[in-house]
């Protein structure tokens, strides 16, 4: 856990018993062993995999841990040109030494702490705020949007106004962002269903009255 990058892969083939050990890191940037507590690097990133649900040998992720990543996205076949390289060999870990580092801790901790700064108008963090509620409120949701995915919310679309060249953020940025923020999130009958979590967030997008600029 001791790095600026952590990547998990199939998360979900991990033990419960590991995957609960996952919980401190992800939210209070620190490890606790036999009592004593280690920080975790600035900054401090994790990024997971998994294989889809059904599949002999995983273990669904709890909610608690869901509601710790800030996005879900699912990535879908490669293009074809990506997957000729596949069939080739060419790029792969074969390339791995050949790349330059495009950014170093420090700067990434300084960008991090600008993207918090991106103004937000009062308007725009009502409508976070009518987001949030719309989905706890929906007739489908067992458990909806937690405080904590608010809060992802808000940040995630600070972020995307950075990634437009704005300083400040707008209805549009919460819209780009919501489905991958929240469907993780909630809770059906049936458990979470992260394909219905972005029917019903979209659907409560398009419902929403959107703040005029």
């Amino acid at each position: 856990m001791f790095a600026n990058v952590v990547l998990v892969d199939e998360v979900n083939r991990a033990s419960p018993r590991t995957q609960a050990a996952l919980l401190e890191p992800m939210e209070e940037r620190q490890v606790t062993v036999d009592g004593v507590t280690h920080a975790l690097p600035d900054p401090c990133f994790m990024i997971a995999t998994q294989n889809p649900l059904g599949t002999t040998g995983t273990f669904p992720l709890p909610e608690s841990q869901l509601d710790r990543f800030g996005l879900v996205l699912t990535m879908g076949l490669p293009a074809r040109d990506a997957e000729r390289e596949i069939l080739t060999g060419a790029g792969g870990a074969a390339v791995l030494s050949s790349l330059d580092a495009v950014t170093n801790p420090v700067e990434l901790s300084e960008v991090i702490a600008d993207v918090r700064r991106v103004y937000c108008a009062a308007a725009v963090l009502e409508y976070v705020l009518d987001v949030a509620a719309a989905v706890r409120l929906h007739p489908d949701v067992v458990l909806g949007a937690s405080p904590r995915s608010t809060l992802a919310l808000f940040h995630a679309a600070q972020a995307h106004a950075t990634v437009c060249r704005r300083h400040f953020v707008t209805p549009d940025d919460v819209k780009a962002v919501a489905p991958a923020v929240l469907a993780h999130r909630l809770v059906f009958g049936a458990g979470v269903d992260v394909a219905a979590g972005h029917a019903t967030v979209s659907s409560i997008l398009d419902s929403l009255a959107t703040p005029r600029p």
